[in-house]
């Protein structure tokens, strides 16, 4: 593989991120309209909710064993229009079982693009020899803000979800189609590591499949899962924490969740040059302890403006722990990395499904203060687990290290 074929690999890689972070804040900032156009009730609401990660998980799961036969390019290139089609059906529809269909299509393609995006940022770090995973969750981050952008300015106009939609998936989808020509499996023509192994030795990647492998990948799922458990505390309850719990009023309680998308942008923008000079390890550890950090100053917060600063913590916190997670599991399977990260990729989902049910309960039970102390304690629960992204083998752009398999027990 030329040096030419990995930079257009990796900006074509770059491109599919950003678009996905568009589709997908583009639907979930939109839930109150596609509520209304549907007439979906407040009850059966949770239901379509919870079904698009559920099938997102399926979806990763068959994207497990479709990639065994098939590279996950192939996977990407097909999936990612799919995602954008849904979403446009998302928007199209009138009767209940359109927005049943085009959501369930959108899970089920949404689960197969995250898994296979995975895979080859896994693959071209490993070719690259550096860490460069970060930046493709960065480019995830801007197309969030973007599509988010776009969703408010629909909202303003009063634009229908359908000509809201429509625009951008009509300029976003020949984009990934025409990106998809350059994606790069980030092996060398030998099949070999940077460092000249071949791919498919290294401890633990013989079972990816079995209870052994399992056992090994179970700390990074989860971490993935906490992870998620506080990003989605932050995207559900920021709001209503910030306009009932510390008496913000109704306009400002709509910004934490920006600042938290930003700082997330701004974090894993800089997270491959903090990984190359610290290590994963270091890193990670940081990442978790501004994080909790963030959710103590969030309970302990008196007013809106130290809770706002709460939130910031969080988006510097947690933002480079899901793509080293990612990139970890990689290493750990140099030879079984496609399956590796299509498995921890449905501890994605189940954080995201435990997470808003997890702090509501609590809330109602306790308090909306004590509630946001269990994700500080899970995101701290991270710096048990932190021996799994070592030993710190992310120092690649360093010179001093190559990538090697983790020794993880």
């Amino acid at each position: 593989m030329t040096d030419a074929g990995l930079r257009h690999g990796r900006a074509s890689l770059g491109l599919s991120f950003g678009v996905q972070g568009v589709a997908f804040a583009l639907l979930v900032t939109r839930i109150p309209a596609i509520q209304d156009q549907y007439g979906i009730s407040d009850g059966l609401l949770p239901v379509f909710l919870a079904a698009v990660p559920i099938l997102a998980g399926a979806g990763s799961v068959a994207t497990e064993k479709v990639v065994a036969r098939v590279r996950p390019s192939v996977v990407l290139r097909w999936a990612q229009p799919l995602v954008l089609l849904a979403l446009l059906g998302v928007g199209a529809g009138r009767e209940m079982w359109h927005v049943a269909v085009a959501l369930g299509v959108f899970g089920l393609a949404v689960g197969a693009l995250d898994a296979s995006m995975n895979m080859l940022g896994v693959s071209l770090q490993r070719a690259y020899g550096r860490s460069i995973m970060t930046g493709f969750h960065a480019a995830y981050s801007l197309g969030g803000i973007a599509g988010a952008t776009l969703a408010w300015a629909g909202a303003r106009w009063e634009l229908s979800l359908l000509s809201s939609y429509l625009p951008v998936v009509g300029v976003l989808l020949p984009a990934a189609l025409i990106g998809s020509r350059w994606y790069t499996e980030g092996k060398s023509a030998e099949g070999k590591l940077p460092d000249g192994t071949e791919a498919g030795v290294g401890a633990g990647s013989e079972s990816a499949g079995g209870a052994l492998a399992f056992k090994l990948l179970l700390p990074l799922c989860l971490i993935m899962t906490f992870a998620y458990i506080g990003d989605s505390t932050v995207s559900n309850w920021s709001a209503k924490y910030l306009q009932d719990v510390l008496g913000s009023s109704e306009q400002l309680a709509t910004v934490p969740y920006n600042v938290y998308m930003v700082t997330t942008l701004l974090g894993r923008a800089v997270g491959d040059l903090g990984v190359r000079r610290f290590g994963a390890v270091a890193v990670v550890r940081g990442g978790s302890l501004l994080a909790a950090g963030g959710f103590a100053v969030v309970a302990v917060a008196p007013g809106a403006w130290v809770g706002m600063l709460g939130f910031t913590m969080l988006g510097f916190g947690l933002c480079v722990i899901v793509p080293q997670t990612f990139a970890a599991a990689g290493r750990m399977f140099p030879g079984n990395s496609d399956a590796a990260v299509a498995r921890l990729n449905i501890f994605n989902y189940v954080g995201f499904l435990v997470g808003s049910p997890l702090v509501g309960a609590l809330g109602d039970a306790w308090s909306y203060r004590g509630a946001m102390l269990v994700p500080m304690v899970l995101v701290l629960a991270t710096l048990v687990y932190a021996r799994a992204f070592g030993p710190e083998t992310a120092r690649y752009g360093g010179g001093h290290e190559r990538p090697r398999t983790a020794d993880v027990g």
